[in-house]
């Protein structure tokens, strides 16, 4: 299985007891939904090596409480730590209307209310404080927020996002 095949689900951030069970922090809205995994992807040496589940369940929230087959000391648990979790594409759920997948919309067009046709989506930037379109045009990177505000709608067979953003925010980039 290779990343780009791949959504990344979470971090191994600690252990949990000294059978090796570990906690994983979850990047998602919905962590209930993650609960009855059989199996998760561990980048382990830069390869997605298959690790089997046992049992799960919940802890504090937003941290899943895991104890992997054969992983059964601190030892074994330490050899995880920081390790980034993924899952198939596959397993994502279907989103409807104008909500998207950050990797859903690489490749699309975005087009402003007021401005037009401004290029294409390169990338996410979702390290600020707010998520951001990284857009090519003509060889100019243009960034808009990924705001509600700002987002019209998504026209997933036109590979488009139509965005309404504040006069004069795409003319500081050009």
């Amino acid at each position: 299985m290779k990343k780009e095949e791949c959504f990344y689900l979470g971090k191994i951030v600690s252990k949990f007891s000294f059978k090796g069970e570990v906690l994983i922090k979850l990047d998602t809205d919905e962590p209930e939904s993650y609960v009855k995994m059989e199996s998760v992807f561990v980048d382990y040496n830069d390869n997605l090596v298959p690790f089997f589940i046992e049992r799960s369940a919940l802890h504090k929230s937003d941290l899943l409480r895991v104890k992997f087959e054969d992983v059964d000391t601190e030892e074994d648990a330490d050899d995880l730590m920081k390790a980034e979790i993924y899952l198939p594409l596959t397993l994502l759920p279907k989103l409807e209307g104008d909500q998207f997948y950050y990797h859903e919309v690489i490749g699309f067009t975005i087009i402003d209310q007021t401005f037009g046709e401004v290029g294409i989506i390169k990338s996410i930037n979702d390290s600020t404080a707010q998520a951001l379109f990284e857009i090519d045009h003509k060889g100019t990177e243009v960034l808009i927020p990924m705001n509600d505000e700002f987002v019209e709608k998504i026209d997933r067979e036109a590979k488009q996002v139509f965005v309404n953003t504040p006069e004069g925010l795409i003319d500081l980039y050009l």
